[in-house]
């Protein structure tokens, strides 16, 4: 499971200590609601189907996937499925290629969701050799889904724009600048991370 509100909060509120101008922002927008997601291979599964398309998009194309492979899509139903029967369900030939890729390591134990290494560098390399799943995505489950306290998705935009926001930077920082400027922030740079989405959209609102 992901962060709970009160690991959020507390996060946030060791790194205020540190950083003024976080703690001016929480004042602003205020502490942010939890993102949970469950744990395991339909989470990973989902995002795949998700990549590239609307949230509407996702939902119809993942219930199609479903009324036709069962309750989560099990691996070992994607696996049998013929290409022509995915593509009906909206899948196209790239998302096939990926979604098999999971199966495949799941169902071969290449991967076990259960037990990925504690190191969180570890941990994204290992996610990140199921074809389709890029950092951002790796870092994305390990947060949400694992609740990983100190996960920084710092190729993610909007977390640049926010971070540029709060600390009133003139322009929006790279993603190596976030990655440095957000160092003093360990061990509760994911805390920061769930905040800084919750004010982007604040900002935007």
């Amino acid at each position: 499971m992901g962060l709970s509100k009160e690991m959020i909060r507390a996060g946030l509120d060791h790194v205020s200590a540190v950083e003024p101008k976080l703690a001016a922002a929480i004042a602003q927008s205020g502490y942010p609601e939890p993102r949970i997601r469950p744990e395991g291979y339909e989470t990973l599964l989902r995002t795949i189907v998700g990549q590239q398309v609307s949230v509407a998009s996702a939902s119809a194309v993942w219930n199609r996937l479903e009324a036709r492979l069962g309750d989560g899509c099990p691996p070992e139903a994607l696996i049998a499925t013929e290409f022509d029967e995915l593509r009906a369900c909206g899948l196209s030939r790239q998302k096939q290629g990926y979604a098999r890729s999971l199966a495949e390591l799941i169902l071969s134990g290449g991967l076990d969701l259960a037990n990925l290494p504690e190191d969180d560098e570890a941990a994204i390399a290992l996610l990140t050799t199921i074809k389709g799943i890029g950092r951002w995505s790796a870092e994305i489950y390990l947060l949400f889904a694992q609740g990983r306290p100190d996960i920084w998705p710092a190729g993610d935009l909007a977390i640049q724009v926010g971070v540029g926001d709060f600390l009133g930077l003139p322009e929006r920082p790279s993603e190596k600048g976030v990655r440095q400027m957000a160092e003093a922030w360990s061990p509760h740079r994911g805390a920061v991370a769930i905040f800084t989405w919750h004010h982007y959209h604040v900002m935007v609102m």
